[in-house]
């Protein structure tokens, strides 16, 4: 969507405030041995006292409130009996809808002790992150976002995943202007505009470049390879870009 309205960014705020407080207490709720089921409860719970409902859910038909996913896999875990154990990543994606708005946001968190590879990965995602996100205002291109942060992912000696991506948000969970790359594309001719609501969401692997399907309807993996996301909710505007989900 693009903001039109005080209200509308009022409204966006505050269900940007509600799912990067829940990421957050979601995150710090992580305990080994714990099921993924159980960690989405806490989420849920979390979502329905604020007065939010799972975007994912919603839209979709998602069988959960978040998606979590383990290790190999890089987005839309199902939540279920897959038990967290010390030296897993653990990613985490919230996103609501809150009185007809919706904010998305994810992060991928460290249990116990991990590799010198694995931190060194949610080092970079997050890096790259913040690099995409600095790119965005009004004017620029929209592929200056997939460009900065496949320059950090390949500084650090990491891939991005290409068939993952970025998104337009805001009164649905994906809206225009519709996939936004994580890598740059020379083709894609697109100019952000002072308004826009987005996401900036790079996935970063040790190796894997394409995600794929495990025939359960959503999960995507990278399998022998690990992957990290971090996501936040952005408007554009004609300076810094103005986000959301900052917790």
């Amino acid at each position: 969507m693009s903001i039109e309205t005080a209200e509308e960014l009022e409204a966006l705020k505050k269900v940007g405030h509600v799912v990067a407080a829940c990421l957050k207490f979601m995150g710090e709720s992580i305990r080994p041995g714990m099921k993924t089921s159980e960690l989405d409860a806490i989420g849920a719970a979390f979502l329905e006292k604020h007065g939010a409902r799972s975007a994912p859910q919603f839209f979709y038909g998602f069988p959960g409130h978040t998606c979590i996913s383990l290790n190999e896999a890089v987005a839309h875990g199902i939540p279920g009996e897959g038990v967290i154990a010390n030296g897993d990543l653990v990613n985490i994606d919230v996103s609501a809808e809150m009185n007809g708005f919706v904010a998305d946001t994810g992060g991928s968190f460290a249990v116990g002790p991990v590799s010198a590879l694995k931190t060194r990965l949610l080092a970079a995602a997050k890096e790259a992150m913040l690099a995409g996100v600095a790119e965005a205002r009004d004017g620029a291109p929209l592929s200056n976002i997939g460009r900065a942060m496949e320059n950090v992912a390949r500084k650090r000696g990491f891939t991005v995943i290409e068939n993952l991506g970025s998104h337009g948000v805001g009164r649905k969970l994906h809206e225009e202007p519709g996939f936004i790359p994580g890598f740059y594309d020379p083709r894609d001719k697109r100019v952000l505009k002072k308004g826009m609501v987005i996401t900036v969401e790079p996935f970063v692997s040790n190796g894997a470049r394409i995600a794929e399907d495990a025939k359960d309807g959503w999960t995507l993996l990278t399998p022998k390879r690990f992957s990290a996301q971090y996501e936040h909710t952005i408007v554009v505007t004609d300076g810094a870009p103005l986000i959301l989900t900052r917790a």
